[in-house]
């Protein structure tokens, strides 16, 4: 909305205040400043809220508000003096002002930094958070003017007012005076605080797709008169699958006499259907699409998938209808899946929805599937129907302009009857938000990502999303850092997810095989060593192995202590006669999961060879899972630990084994932090179910691994590293922040600005970052009083930017132990490099000797703050043996940085050489993650080469750059992105 011509344009309409919330039904609403265009919504808006909140909110009696109110209500500096309101459908549901004081409590302008705020919500709308969403804007609001602290005064009677300041999480202070409650916020964001509001944020979003899985009414609108088309494909799909709910086919250009259409009621809008409906499918050509919403939100619908195309993937005008969809859908509150998507399914047995284009509604089964393409997710439903793996839930998001991947972690975390996520991802709209979101719910269950378009450098049509500008290595070490499961085709995603969602997850590496194939038991170990398993000698049963053989071999092996899993290979049977017989795979299915069932839980894979019924039989195996041991809430979320406060998670929380557990019975569980405050998902089967077969060892072997690696990254998240506080005098975080806003000026150019070598020094001195200085030498002369300044031996390097880090070309001389020894080689190397004006020579003191390393950090765009770390030279540069870590970094992080590339073992004493000091490199590596974390303005280090000594390190190079902080929406207050 825009500001009248009366405000000032020092206090113009901050846009950049409006905000798209999900509340805590799931239901969207907008944040936005009150103008004086809102005289007549404030006036309607009050007249629906109760005499007792009127009460409430004056302390008195209040029927209506006066002119002089009204006016003082919609009239706002911006600055001393702000207004919010949350809106639906254009009318107010809810608002909250602050005005700036004094000490005293009087109107006051900056420097003053309190202010008096409160709230009014309608009647009907309390209950859905909107006063919390409220409190986290304006807090927002407050700070960015100045503001430190809330003053607000309440009725001791006002409950649900002192329990939104009580459960925001700010440090307070409360007191009782004159008959009111006086309370003090602190609004400086406090890990409680983040904490709370994470949480709502996850409750809300998970009810929001929630709300469109499990619809109790659905109209499909557009659907065609006569067979065919999408709509009428949709309405019958919803019918085949058994849909609990009612469903209604909706077209104006039905006829007034039509009454039903293949069974279900005929409506020509959804103003004729005299109840609610909850999910809207649109079908209808892209230029019907507004009125289609617009009918949808005047009738209380509360979530919409749109299949219709014609939008973003068309270019740049269909990418604005995308976003004026998306704003007309969220003004009435509603969420939106698509456009141009495949539709949605829930297999719940309470549910049964096939609201796709899918002919055939999958089994019912563990894995909650997401993908944003259509086509890719048919290939996904196709290919797990052929392996026998039924869906909890699937969404084809299409373009992706409401409902994410984020999203659909936020509900697969709650969702009971989800095992394993798996994730087909084009682009990220939020990095930032989907690596903490993945490595909540990966501690609790596996989350299997295939990202496409991870080459190209741009998104794929239809997604308007944050380019990232870091390779794609980078990002899928990113990824496993918060657990993803990163695979790199659709057939490996589908293979893990069949092991994760029916085998328990391995203790260890350690892999017994077994089979009556020599050579294909051969294949399944050298797969094995490859993946960096620890394979035991195969088990050959010869070809005259029976399936009572199968059991007993398989039952032995799992009985034995010394092995984690086991790989079963299996070939058609020989006959008397030489010819190959197919057997019976039934037969050999029930002797295995026999033994499975009966031995200690295990993961056990399949490798055959055409046995006829075999696959299908293994994927037919019903689960003995014991009944879930924790209860859900009516929201799907498990319910609190007996003694447990609302909404508050257990220290510790120990699932049973099963699918996504540990086995043998091993410590499963995570200490979750605040950050986490979330309860554990409940717990999967107890006992393997389906056993998942692979027609190739090398696949089986793959997921195998995949498991393997995603059970040790759970064991270690169950105690997660910490991130030091470097609280000595080694640390100057005021100091840097001073130097920073120095050194980048009053107007700071936009693009930023490198720091010459001794700025780069004292920034990041003020972090104990030391770097050995260096003097110039612009000529003969000038080196030798630089040597003579630092002390011999010295080394002479040139600095020119085509000649930095290239010892290889001559620029740099080492080992330089007297004065004629440094001209010999200042005179070497302009001879053969140029003149000392061309390539800058500078003189610096010789580091112990060690190996030298690059330490980096950087600023992705979508990714967000990243630590690197290699060997300098060609390991890096040329083979790209780089590690990474998101900032900020633990010391587990800094620890397992240094130990994951290639090259690791040159640090820890490869043939021979001594090892070097890591305990020092793992200090430098925190420090820089610190700096980092607390400067967002710091948008660049590198410090290259650094020699690790077996005792201590150097930094003999460090360039940094400073640009202004980019934005961090994934710290302000919770809204939905708009792309």
């Amino acid at each position: 909305m825009e500001p009248t011509p009366e405000l000032s344009p020092h206090h113009a309409y901050p846009d950049h205040w409006e905000a798209d919330v999900v509340l805590r039904d799931g239901g969207t609403a907008r944040i936005r400043p009150i103008t004086t265009d809102d005289a007549e919504r404030l006036v309607s808006f009050y007249e629906q809220v109760s005499d007792e909140s009127k009460y409430y909110r004056f302390f008195a009696p209040y029927p209506r508000l006066s002119d002089r109110d009204v006016h003082r209500f919609t009239h706002h500096d911006y600055v001393d003096r702000v207004g919010l309101a949350v809106t639906i459908g254009g009318e107010f549901i809810g608002t909250v002002r602050f005005d700036r004081i004094n000490e005293q409590g009087r109107p006051a302008s900056a420097p003053a930094d309190e202010a008096e705020v409160a709230f009014l919500v309608q009647d009907a709308h309390q209950g859905r958070g909107v006063a919390s969403a409220l409190l986290e804007h304006i807090a927002a609001v407050a700070r960015e003017r100045g503001i430190r602290r809330f003053a607000a005064e309440v009725l001791p009677a006002n409950n649900k007012m002192i329990k939104v300041f009580r459960d925001a999480g700010y440090t307070q202070q409360r007191s009782f005076e004159d008959g009111s409650v006086h309370l003090t916020l602190d609004l400086e964001p406090t890990e409680k605080s983040l904490a709370v509001q994470r949480g709502r944020e996850q409750r809300a979003e998970a009810r929001s797709v929630q709300r469109l899985l499990a619809p109790g009414s659905v109209a499909v609108i557009g659907t065609g008169r006569t067979p065919g088309g999408v709509g009428r494909t949709v309405l019958r799909n919803l019918l085949a699958a058994g849909f609990t709910g009612r469903t209604y086919a909706v077209n104006r250009a039905f006829d007034e006499g039509l009454a039903t259409l293949d069974g279900v009621p005929a409506h020509r809008s959804l103003g004729e259907i005299d109840e609610q409906v909850d999910l809207a499918v649109i079908a209808v050509p892209a230029h019907r699409v507004p009125e289609a919403v617009a009918d949808c939100g005047e009738h209380g619908v509360q979530g919409l998938v749109v299949l219709s195309a014609g939008y973003a993937e068309r270019g740049s005008a269909g990418r604005e209808l995308q976003r004026e969809l998306v704003r007309q859908a969220r003004s009435y509150g509603m969420r939106i899946i698509g456009p141009n998507a495949f539709g949605i399914i829930n297999t719940a047995e309470s549910v049964r929805l096939n609201a796709s284009l899918a002919p055939e509604s999958p089994a019912r089964g563990r894995i909650g599937l997401f993908t944003q393409s259509g086509a890719i997710g048919i290939a996904l439903l196709s290919g797990l129907h052929r392996r026998g793996a039924g869906l909890s839930s699937f969404i084809s998001a299409g373009n992706r302009a409401d409902v994410s991947g984020n999203d659909f972690l936020q509900y697969s975390f709650e969702d009971p009857d989800t095992d394993v996520a798996l994730l087909y991802l084009e682009s990220l709209g939020n990095p930032r938000k989907f690596t903490r979101l993945a490595r909540r719910t990966a501690a609790v269950k596996p989350v299997v990502v295939v990202k496409g378009a991870r080459h190209s450098g741009t998104n794929p049509p239809g997604h308007a999303v944050p380019v990232s500008r870091i390779p794609d290595a980078t990002v899928s070490a990113l990824m496993r850092q918060a657990g993803v499961i990163r695979v790199d085709t659709v057939t490996e995603m589908v293979d893990a997810g069949l092991l994760l969602a029916g085998q328990p997850l391995p203790a260890g590496p350690r892999v017994a095989i077994l089979g009556n194939s020599e050579s294909l038991g051969l294949l399944t170990y050298d797969a094995c060593l490859a993946e960096g398993l620890r394979p035991r000698p195969p088990r050959d049963l010869t070809t005259a192995a029976s399936p009572q053989d199968f059991r007993d071999a398989l039952a032995e092996a799992l009985a034995d202590g010394t092995c984690d899993a086991v790989i079963v290979t299996a070939i058609p049977w020989v006959g008397e006669n030489g010819e190959a017989e197919t057997g019976d795979g039934e037969v050999l299915a029930a002797a295995l999961r026999g033994a499975a069932a009966g031995g200690p839980a295990k993961p056990v894979a399949v490798v055959h060879v055409e046995i006829g019924g075999l696959a299908e039989a293994l994927a037919a195996a019903s689960s003995t899972a014991a009944p879930r041991t924790r209860p859900t809430t009516l929201a799907g979320r498990p319910a609190a630990a007996p003694g447990a406060p609302t909404g508050a998670a257990p220290a510790t929380a120990t699932a049973p084994t099963g699918p996504g557990t540990e086995a043998p019975a091993e410590t499963a569980g995570t200490t979750e932090t605040a950050e986490t405050a979330e309860t554990e998902a409940a717990a999967p089967p107890a006992r393997p179910g389906r056993i998942p077969a692979y027609p190739a060892a090398e696949r089986a072997v793959r997921a195998m691994a995949e498991a393997v690696k995603y059970a040790q990254w759970r064991r270690q998240a169950a105690t997660p590293g910490k991130v030091p506080e470097f609280l000595d005098e080694t640390t100057d975080e005021p100091g840097a922040a001073a130097l920073i806003d120095t050194l980048l000026g009053t107007a700071p150019d936009p693009r930023g600005r490198p720091l010459t070598h001794d700025e780069a020094r004292e920034l990041l001195g003020r972090y104990g970052i030391p770097v050995r200085p260096t003097l110039p030498a612009p000529d003969p002369e000038a080196a030798v009083a630089a040597a003579a300044r630092l002390g011999y031996p010295v080394a002479l390097k040139t600095t020119a930017p085509h000649l930095r880090h290239r010892a290889d070309l001559g620029g740099v001389r080492l080992d330089l132990t007297d004065e004629d020894a440094l001209r010999r080689a200042y005179a070497e190397v302009t001879e053969l490099l140029g003149k000392p004006a061309e390539l800058l020579p500078v003189v610096q003191s010789m580091a112990p000797r060690g190996v030298d390393t690059v330490v980096r950090a950087s600023i992705d765009a979508a990714a967000g703050a990243v630590l690197s770390f290699g060997l300098a030279g060609a390991p890096s540069e040329l083979l790209g043996d780089t590690a990474h870590r998101l900032v900020p970094a633990t010391d587990r992080d800094a620890a397992e940085l240094i130990r994951s590339i290639k090259a690791a073992p040159v640090l820890f004493g490869w043939r021979g050489s001594a090892p070097v000091d890591t305990p020092a490199l793992e200090e430098l590596l925190l420090r820089l993650s610190r700096l980092v974390d607390d400067h967002p303005e710091v948008v660049s280090v590198a410090l290259e080469p650094v020699v690790v000594a077996p005792q201590g390190l150097t930094v003999l190079g460090a360039t940094v750059r400073l640009a202004p902080p980019p934005p961090r929406g994934d710290l302000g207050p919770r809204r939905l992105p708009n792309y």
